[in-house]
């Protein structure tokens, strides 16, 4: 039986702006929300990115366990993707000792209208919901805009833990390229 695929922006190894310690850091591509000001607007085109199974994934994921203590997933809008998202935070929970926080848009009532998610609940540490509200916005602790919520589903990480995440960082690649990740740092 093949894995399912998952829509991929951009995997990266090693990021200390995205959740509590070292963290590898999965943005998945599409998302229809579009909310005005997100930090990450590449990741809404539903036909862009790139398709890998979630065995390609997670043997990335799996590369990196002995350098970063879990992996959160970004987008775009996991949620989007709830069959492939739940085969990869299966295989990341009963195979590695990787702590998993995802972030999604959707709200969380919304949320919990939706009983095909609910699965992926048992597979993940914490949950960040809402949508990015510019008006809203704080910019700290991998808080966007004070409309979001933390949902903690296993007692591994507290709301203080999130205190101490760095805002943001810039990476420069070997090409000269630069990249940000985090919650971005500058209002516009």
């Amino acid at each position: 039986m093949s894995s399912p695929a998952l829509q991929v922006h951009a995997f990266e190894p090693l990021s200390r702006s995205n959740g509590p310690g070292k963290r590898a850091v999965l943005w998945v591509q599409g998302c229809h929300l579009a909310c005005p000001g997100c930090f990450n607007p590449d990741t809404h085109p539903m036909d862009a990115g790139t398709s890998l199974s979630v065995n390609e994934v997670f043997e990335q994921i799996k590369e990196q366990e002995h350098l970063v203590e879990g992996i959160t997933i970004s987008g775009g809008e996991p949620l989007l993707q709830p069959r492939a998202l739940l085969g990869l935070l299966n295989r990341v929970k009963h195979e590695t000792a990787l702590s998993c926080i995802v972030f999604t848009g959707f709200a969380w009532g919304a949320i919990r209208e939706n009983p095909r998610l609910f699965p992926l609940f048992q597979h993940m540490d914490v949950l960040i919901a809402g949508p990015y509200r510019h008006s809203e916005r704080v910019a700290a602790g991998l808080v966007g805009s004070a409309n979001k919520t933390f949902h903690f589903f296993t007692d591994r990480y507290t709301l203080n833990d999130f205190s101490q995440t760095p805002s943001a960082e810039v990476f420069l690649a070997a090409d000269g390229s630069i990249r940000f990740s985090g919650i971005d740092p500058v209002q516009w």
